[in-house]
C-alpha cells in the first residue's frame, strides 16, 4: 500500500535519470508557420530538479506540396535545427498516419504531439511533462477548456468547432466514466514506453478518439492540465472540418 508520505516522495523525485522529450510534428502544407514553430520549440527549457531535459523533434511531412519543409533537408536546416529529424510520406495519408510514422522514430522517454500551425504554445511543455516526470501520470492532455466553465470557448475557436469538441469530450466521459474536458486536443503527452502496446491504426483525425479510448479502456487515467490556445480559421489553413468530427464520433 502506498502511504501519503510515499506519494509525496514520488511527486518530488525525478522519474528516471535518462528523461528525454521527443516532439512529433505532423506537417501538411504549413510553410507559413513551421519555422516559427521549430524556433519556439527549440527555445523551451524544461528543468526538473535542476536538470535540463533534452528535447528532440521529429517532423513528419505528410506529402506537402508547398515546399514548406524543404529547408530541413538542406545545409541551413541541418545547421539551424540539428535536433530535428525529417521523415517524409510518399503520399498524403493523414494526421493519424503521420503521428504513427513519427512514433517509429522516437528516441525520448516522453512523447509530445505538436501541430505546426501555432494554435498551441510550446511554452506549455514544462507543465505538460511534469506529471510524467513526477511519476504521477503516464498520459497527460493539455486542455483548452479547463478554467473556462462549461460554456467557455477558447480564443479563436469557431462555435461549430466548440460544439464538436464538447460532443466528443462528453461522449468519451460517458463511455468510460472518466471526466475528459478536451478529447480532441492536439497536446497529448505520453510515457513513451506505453505507446507500442496501444497498437494504433488511425489514418486521419480519428487518432484522438482512438488513443483516448485505448488508454481509458485499459484503466489508465488521463491527467489534464490547462494550456494556452489561439484558434485559426479555414482561411488561415485550418484543415479539420465537420465531417472529421462525425468520423471521430
Amino acid at each position: 500500500m502506498t502511504t501519503t508520505d510515499d506519494a509525496a516522495d514520488r511527486a518530488t523525485t525525478p522519474r528516471r535519470p535518462d528523461a528525454r522529450v521527443t516532439v512529433i510534428v505532423p506537417v501538411y502544407n504549413e510553410r507559413n508557420t513551421l519555422r516559427d514553430l521549430l524556433d519556439r520549440v527549440r527555445a523551451q527549457r524544461i528543468l526538473w530538479h535542476g536538470t535540463s531535459i533534452p528535447i528532440d523533434v521529429v517532423v513528419v511531412d505528410d506529402c506537402s506540396n508547398d515546399g514548406g519543409v524543404d529547408f530541413l533537408d538542406g545545409p541551413e536546416g541541418h545547421a539551424l535545427y540539428p535536433e530535428v529529424s525529417l521523415v517524409r510520406h510518399a503520399r498524403n495519408r493523414g494526421k493519424g498516419a503521420a503521428i504513427r510514422t513519427g512514433l517509429g522514430h522516437v528516441s525520448g522517454t516522453i512523447v509530445i504531439v505538436q501541430d505546426a500551425d501555432l494554435e498551441y504554445d510550446p511554452c506549455d511543455y514544462a507543465a505538460l511533462v511534469a506529471p510524467i516526470l513526477a511519476n504521477t501520470a503516464r498520459v497527460v492532455y493539455g486542455s483548452r477548456f479547463l478554467g473556462l466553465g462549461p460554456l467557455g470557448r477558447p480564443s479563436g475557436m469557431h462555435p461549430t468547432n466548440w460544439v464538436a469538441n464538447k460532443i466528443l469530450s462528453w461522449t468519451a466521459s460517458l463511455l468510460f466514466l472518466r471526466r475528459v474536458t478536451d478529447e480532441a486536443t492536439c497536446y497529448k503527452v505520453f510515457d513513451a514506453s506505453l505507446l507500442p502496446s496501444l497498437a494504433l491504426r488511425s489514418e486521419r483525425f480519428e487518432f484522438c478518439p482512438e488513443v483516448t479510448s485505448k488508454v481509458l479502456r485499459r484503466g489508465i487515467p488521463i491527467v489534464e492540465v490547462p494550456i494556452a490556445y489561439q484558434g485559426r480559421g479555414g482561411n488561415e489553413g485550418k484543415k479539420i472540418r465537420w465531417p472529421d468530427a462525425f468520423q471521430a464520433w
